[in-house]
């Protein structure tokens, strides 16, 4: 939420809304009311997700040129009844009202019990009373008009989400889930009783304030959403999808990234050495965040960005990284081919350029969580005077509205996806943080060297200058030389080093590895859910290609985004930068890519997180681009029955349909009284299409396939063996 409030703060509110559409000003309030609430990103995704579908119904069914993606269609297995109505007389106006009650009753029923309903509710009231809409017509007869509509789509999307595999009826709750690891007191030292490392452990605290401020007393976090790979998603097809089974319960998991790098504490060797490497990396890339260590660095696009390629193994992750200086490969651009000038150099401390960066993306405090975050990025994106509102950067212009609510649909669709896979891939790896792994490994000792004290297979490796044992004579050592030959980690010291947070700093140095602490405030310290992957790389991706693929445009309107960071008042829990920071990226994948970095020098993933969210991204990105697409033009063609094929018919596991057909068809699977067994979306690349069955019992089916405008286009019985 900061990057929009620091830019709302340049501007009178009035005058900016009057030059942003409806659709605008009500995705701030939605940013807003997230920004009040828990923090949880999965659920504000899907929230981002259905305001987004509820603008887009309310543009789209008074559009001639467009089809709804709700109204009047089967969305997996639910209906949408819907008769045609006349075209209104003014249509944006029709539009503009129906958005706004839409929006309205879709904030009301998911933010009423959120704790900011209070400060809200009356900027919800506050902006319907402006526009001049009544609050108190909560009418669903939308043949009487855009206000009834808005509150039908409302309604629509509402019963929707009670049976979207969310669980929202019971408030989001696990439904079967439990960590395996009791959980870790993170004010004391060490970490005795965890009992798979490789597995998550909760987090204890005394005192503990989520990232939007919310505070809780004698806290232990919960794993937030390690089932949300059943929610049903917007782009994701069948076929990404694999039914995992622990303890008698299902995860889906789609793009499946296989397993992350595990340790074993029995013997030295193999993938083991995978896992120590990675964590022992985030310690490395800590002792970056100094800004007094006079390191130098030049952080402008002429220096950073430009990655063309990513690692698709473990081993291929110590190339990628630049273990000792930070940041990765990449080789910066000489050029802003939008200007045709050279990108102007920024020299700046390396130790304030990490710190910002961690600051910046964690989103945190009063955080709009990561997907929120991209809104954010997208509505600065739209306020630049250089971008050209066409879609894919074709075709005729849009107007504001127009523009708004198709980028927000292809936006939720895409970060909402991006959520369903994360979070499935998390659920079921159910894979260590950094600081239970790490402190961790240092209970157990060293792995390097089985002639030097507490030597363990399972324990941290040892690195010259980074990471040690504590010798006789070390400060370290404890007053009556109790931690001698403990393992010691040069590193960011953590929360106990700073202070006053106004003022100082914690620093770099030397400490126990038992006392390690990420990057974060102390009442916070990491996100409460499984590691792998990383959530920040998924939905960054996920953005990058969706605003690439949109605007047509790799780079920033201009060829730069930029976000300032004032001196001694940016940062948070300590003091800092030391001067001005101006991030700054040339193209959307080159913002992505340091968000991703930031999560490493923030101390809340490893490289093994990171890179396969960020290739999973690029998929989600691309697809719901291509899947949102669709709908927004009407479907003319109509499709013989005759020209179509489903083999092997009968089938053990799954069917290929073949069509004369391209882009996106609803499929559903009925069993033969009627009752429906399957509805998804199946993308038809050239004509084809692959159907899984696997998840379904032995028995006779009837499959039926329709176009985009819900018209039935093919219906045959089939086999499942």
């Amino acid at each position: 939420m900061r990057l929009f409030s620091i830019l709302l703060s340049l501007f009178p509110i009035f005058s900016l809304q009057a030059q942003h559409s409806v659709a605008r000003q009500w995705n701030e309030k939605v940013l807003f009311a997230i920004s009040k609430d828990f923090a949880r990103p999965t659920i504000h995704a899907r929230n981002l997700f259905h305001t987004s579908v509820a603008m887009y119904d309310a543009w789209a069914v008074y559009s001639p040129e467009a089809e709804t993606y709700m109204l009047g269609k089967t969305v997996h297995g639910f209906n949408s009844p819907y008769h045609t109505v006349p075209t209104p007389v003014n249509v944006k106006a029709a539009q503009e009202e129906a958005i706004s009650f839409a929006v309205y009753r879709l904030i009301r029923e998911r933010f009423v019990e959120s704790p900011g309903w209070t400060l809200l509710q009356p900027e919800i009231d506050k902006l319907m009373m402006s526009l001049g809409y009544d609050i108190h017509n909560e009418s669903t007869n939308y043949k009487r008009g855009p206000a009834e509509m808005g509150n039908y789509i409302a309604q629509q999307i509402i019963a929707f989400g009670l049976q979207d595999g969310s669980n929202e009826v019971n408030r989001y709750t696990n439904q079967y889930y439990n960590p395996v690891n009791p959980p870790m007191q993170i004010e004391l030292p060490g970490n005795e009783k965890i009992m798979d490392i490789n597995r998550w452990q909760p987090l204890k605290f005394s005192t503990f304030i989520d990232q939007s401020g919310n505070q809780f007393n004698n806290f232990i976090s919960p794993f937030l959403s390690p089932e949300w790979g059943n929610v049903v998603p917007f782009a994701l097809q069948a076929e990404d999808a694999e039914i995992k089974e622990r303890a008698g319960h299902n995860y889906r998991v789609y793009h499946d990234p296989g397993p992350p790098a595990m340790l074993d504490l029995n013997q030295f060797g193999g993938i083991s050495e995978e896992f120590k490497w990675n964590f022992a990396f985030v310690t490395v890339w800590g002792a970056l965040l100094d800004p007094g260590d006079g390191v130098m660095i030049d952080i402008s696009p002429a220096s950073i960005g430009n990655n063309s390629v990513y690692p698709t193994n473990l081993a291929g992750l110590h190339d990628f990284y630049d273990e000792f200086e930070g940041g990765d490969s990449s080789t910066g651009r000489q050029l802003n081919p939008r200007t045709g000038q050279p990108y102007e150099p920024q020299i700046v401390p390396r130790g304030d350029y990490t710190r910002v960066l961690a600051e910046f993306w964690a989103d945190g405090p009063n955080s709009v969580t990561p997907p929120g975050h991209w809104f954010d990025m997208l509505n600065y994106i739209n306020d630049q005077p250089g971008l050209l509102k066409k879609i894919r950067g074709t075709g005729p212009l849009c107007n504001d509205l127009e523009w708004d609510v198709k980028a927000y649909f292809t936006l939720g669709g895409a970060m909402h996806d991006a959520a369903i896979s994360a979070w499935g891939i998390k659920g079921w790896y159910d894979s260590v943080r950094p600081v239970s792994a790490i402190r961790g490994m240092a209970e157990l000792g060293q792995s390097s060297d089985p002639d030097l004290p507490h030597y363990h297979p399972g324990g941290l490796p040892l690195i010259p200058g980074y990471i040690e044992i504590i010798q006789a004579g070390d400060p370290l050592q404890g007053v009556s030389n109790q931690y001698i030959g403990e393992v010691k980690l040069k590193t960011w010291k953590g929360p106990n080093y700073i202070g006053n947070p106004q003022t100082s700093v914690a620093g770099v140095g030397w400490i126990r590895a038992k006392n390690w602490w990420p990057y974060q405030r102390p009442t916070f310290v990491t996100p409460p859910f499984a590691g792998y992957v990383s959530g920040h790389s998924t939905y960054s991706r996920a953005a990058a290609e969706v605003l690439t693929e949109l605007t047509g445009d790799e780079y920033f309107p201009g060829g730069l985004g930029e976000f300032h960071c004032k001196k001694n008042e940016y940062l948070v829990f300590e003091d800092g930068p030391s001067k001005d920071i101006v991030l700054q990226w040339a193209t959307y994948r080159d913002a992505s890519d340091q968000c991703s970095l930031s999560r490493i020098y923030g101390g809340i993933h490893p490289p093994m997180d990171d890179i396969p969210g960020r290739l999973i991204g690029i998929k989600i990105g691309q697809r719901a681009v291509d899947f949102a697409e669709q709908y927004f033009r009407k479907t003319t063609s109509e499709v013989p029955v005759s020209a179509f094929n489903i083999f092997p018919n009968p089938t053990s596991s799954a069917v290929q349909i073949e069509a004369d057909y391209e882009g996106i068809m609803s499929v559903n699977v009925y069993f033969l009284d009627g009752r429906l067994a399957i509805s998804t979306k199946l993308f038809l690349a050239e004509g084809r299409a692959i159907l899984n069955l696997s998840d379904m019992s032995t028995g006779m089916y009837i499959v039926v396939g329709l176009d985009a405008t819900g018209r039935q286009i093919f219906r045959e019985k089939l086999g499942r063996l």
